[in-house]
Parts: C-alpha cells; sequence; structure tokens
C-alpha cells in the first residue's frame, strides 16, 4: 500500500506532568478516529521541555514509566503507532528523547537526542546513536529539534538506510520580539521553517515537523513532500491533529543516497 496517513500533534504546552499524559492519550484517541497509522508529538512533550521559560517538574523516572505504559496501551487501543516526545532518566543522566510506540502496545524503542543545543549542554546529555523504525509499509527516522534543523546528516542518515519519512519533534516559541508568522517559511521569519523544506528536498523523503501551539508562534508543525514544498500546515498558534496522506513511493531517498562524503 503505498498511501500512508500520518499525523502530527500539535497542542499545547501542558500545565502539569499528569496533564502532558492526559493530553497525549485524547491526541492519540483522536488519531485512531482519523485512520493515522503514527501520530508523533512535540519535543520532550512528557512531562514538558525543561530550559524554555516553563514550569517543569523535576525528572521523574518512576512518573516517566507509569507514562509510557499508559501512552503505549492507548496506541494499542487506538491500532496507532507512537512518537511520543519524552525525557528518560538514565543513571545520573537526563535525555531529551523519543519513544516510539507500536501499534499493538509494544515498545519499539527510543531514540535520544543526540545533538543538543548548546543551551542545553547543562540540562540534558547528549545521546548516541541513531535508530531506524518501521510500522507497517512506513519506514522512519526521528531527528529532534536543534538536530533537525541545523545538522543535516540526522536526516540523511535516516534516508539513506531507507526512511520515507523524517518525524521531527521541536519546541520553537515566538520571543516579545520575535516576527507573528501567518505563512509556512515567510522569507521574514527566521531560517527554521525554510530548514525543514531542505531537510525534505536534499534527501527526497518527507519532512515531519511538530511544535507545540502557542499563541503567536513563530513556526508550526507542517509536512514537507521529498520535491521540497510542503504539503499541508498548522494553522498557527490553533490547536489540534494535522492529519496528511503520504505517497511512500515518492520517498525515494535518491538524493541521500547519492551522497558520496561520510555519512
Amino acid at each position: 500500500m503505498a498511501e500512508f496517513r500520518i499525523a502530527l500533534a500539535n497542542i499545547r504546552f501542558p500545565a502539569t506532568p499528569e496533564e502532558s499524559v492526559g493530553l497525549a492519550e485524547e491526541a492519540i484517541a483522536e488519531a485512531g478516529r482519523e485512520g493515522a497509522g503514527v501520530v508523533c508529538f512535540p519535543e520532550c512533550f512528557v512531562p514538558g521541555l525543561r530550559g524554555v521559560g516553563k514550569a517543569v517538574a523535576a525528572p521523574d523516572a518512576a512518573f516517566l514509566e507509569r507514562a509510557w505504559g499508559r501512552v503505549a496501551e492507548a496506541a494499542g487501543k487506538a491500532k496507532v503507532a507512537v512518537i511520543l516526545g519524552t525525557e528518560r532518566v538514565v543513571g545520573d543522566a537526563l535525555y531529551a528523547s523519543a519513544l516510539v510506540v507500536n501499534r499493538d502496545g509494544t515498545v519499539a524503542g527510543f531514540q535520544d537526542k543526540v545533538q543538543l543545543d548548546p543551551t542545553e549542554d547543562a540540562i540534558y546529555t547528549a545521546g548516541s546513536g541513531r535508530r531506524i523504525f518501521e510500522t507497517g509499509a512506513l519506514t522512519f527516522g526521528v531527528a529532534i529539534c536543534h538536530e533537525g534543523w541545523r545538522y543535516p546528516e540526522t536526516v540523511r542518515w535516516a534516508a539513506r538506510r531507507g526512511a520515507q519519512v523524517v518525524f521531527h519533534p521541536n519546541f520553537y516559541e515566538r520571543g516579545p520580539d520575535g516576527y507573528v508568522a501567518v505563512s509556512f517559511a515567510d522569507p521574514q521569519n527566521t531560517f527554521h521553517e525554510k530548514a525543514a523544506l531542505c531537510r525534505a528536498a536534499e534527501n527526497t523523503c518527507y519532512f515531519a515537523t511538530v511544535n507545540y501551539a502557542s499563541a503567536g508562534s513563530a513556526t508550526t508543525s507542517a509536512v514537507v513532500g521529498p520535491d521540497g514544498r510542503v504539503m499541508r500546515y498548522q494553522e498557527y498558534g490553533r490547536e489540534g491533529l494535522l492529519v496528511v496522506d503520504v505517497d511512500l513511493r515518492e520517498a525515494t531517498g535518491l538524493l541521500a543516497k547519492r551522497w558520496k562524503v561520510g555519512e
């Protein structure tokens, strides 16, 4: 089957860790009703991203285990694969990560954020290694926020290994004097959305970027096709699922596979 439906959870920053899980469960159920094969959440949605001026509870490994269990149960009920932006605690280290859950509710694994933003060095530990995941006919990779925007190699790595879609959980909020965007990749806006167009076109794959919903948001969630043209984007600041059908035959990875310098 060439056509595959993906969903991006463009929803608000949770007020509490418990709300983050509840919002995730609701979005997963909605994705199931929409017939999506996979739904992706923003960066560290559970319990909420640290270091961005929001109140987030201290890291809690026990809470995270319970949260992942609830998300996995919701995925199994809805028969939807889930890419959950989350953090995880390993010993004394805190990782910004993405938990991938299969459509039957089993856990496929994690993709940790490898390339941290310099402002995150005191908060998170950089991960190591990259993974490819599969659900049904879809093969996909995950590049988290900063590493997807600024490091093309993270997307190319996945496309070279057969990923038709690279999902990009992120957080980006407009500053006090920031540009108020109304259309995707506006020339007057920051480079971020333009980078999304490049990541898709330079690798001949789909690039699915998902942000939190916020008033006056500087960037929004969108799916960019393998030709570098935006297929659909969420209205700026509007909370809800962005659902897009992608043709997997178009994601050949041709340009990624022609890359001759390194991996």
